[in-house]
């Protein structure tokens, strides 16, 4: 319950983020009668995500059990890449979001037409893709889930995230944004990474992966998968008493080549691409 609930709570707020900036500029600029075009998007993008995740789980509920298993694996790691994308791209666009956005709403309006569509699929665009990234992540995280508790945990953050995101755009609630999004984003790699073994997992019961399976250590009469604990573990990150020699070396190595770049100073980056760059 607690990974969706983190998890929709961080997707909720930075799609409440984007709408809330596009609202205010809107608002400071007396362009108030443009405000349901907003509306419009949220909508429509809300229609798409839902769309996506029903047709989804119902393609998935008709194939036989090897095909299950696949197609399992692929939504496991499409989970991995939009959750980690979510994450660098977050702590990329933070500094420069805000004046993109009000610099592509002054472009839209700049013409005489088309300003209610480019305002509409500006909003779509942003919401849609924190939506499209929610529905791989669930169903990720749903075919772990023993119980209904997901479910709820999900629909839980996104309530808690539209207050709170209503709350920055009133100017009443005073979030460190920054802070919030660093550790959120350490605790989602985390989880990606449970994922990404559990993937691995996916693909071996799917007869498509039979290399490296020899079971590294054996915890089961200690912190048994089955137990209370072992399966919060499971369920936020990925936990198995018995994990296979594979699955551990997917899980460490993807956790410290993440970590590392997620947590290398900005200014070591932008030195970095400086000297990507090719001299003239």
């Amino acid at each position: 319950m607690l990974v969706p609930f983190l998890i929709m709570l961080r997707e909720g707020i930075e799609a409440a983020l984007i709408v809330g900036i596009i609202a205010s500029y809107l608002k400071q600029t007396g362009r108030d009668a443009w405000m349901p075009a907003i509306w419009v998007g949220i909508l429509l993008a809300i229609a798409l995500s839902l769309f996506t995740g029903a047709a989804l789980q119902l393609a998935s509920a008709q194939f036989p059990q090897k095909a299950q298993e696949f197609f399992e694996a692929i939504v496991g790691l499409i989970a991995v890449v939009v959750l980690s994308s979510m994450v660098f791209w977050m702590r990329k666009a933070a500094r420069s979001i805000k004046s993109e956005l009000h610099t592509s709403i002054d472009s839209a309006f700049a013409h005489s037409t088309g300003q209610a569509p480019a305002l509409i699929g500006m909003v779509f665009f942003a919401v849609a893709r924190e939506g499209l990234e929610s529905v791989f992540f669930l169903l990720a995280i749903f075919q772990q889930s023993t119980n209904g508790d997901a479910p709820l945990g999900a629909v839980l953050g996104i309530m808690v995230s539209i207050v709170l995101g209503y709350g920055i755009y009133a100017g009443g609630v005073r979030m460190n944004l920054r802070r919030f999004f660093f550790w959120t984003g350490l605790f989602i790699l985390l989880v990606a990474a449970g994922i990404l073994a559990s993937t691995l997992r996916h693909f071996h019961e799917a007869g498509v992966w039979n290399s490296l399976q020899t079971v590294v250590f054996d915890l089961s009469h200690i912190l048994s998968v089955g137990s209370p604990l072992g399966t919060l573990l499971s369920g936020m990150f990925g936990y198995q008493d018995m994990p296979t020699l594979g699955e551990l070396i997917v899980y460490v190595a993807f956790l410290c080549v993440s970590v590392f770049m997620f947590l290398r100073p900005a200014t070591t980056r932008s030195a970095a691409a400086q000297a990507a760059r090719p001299s003239n």
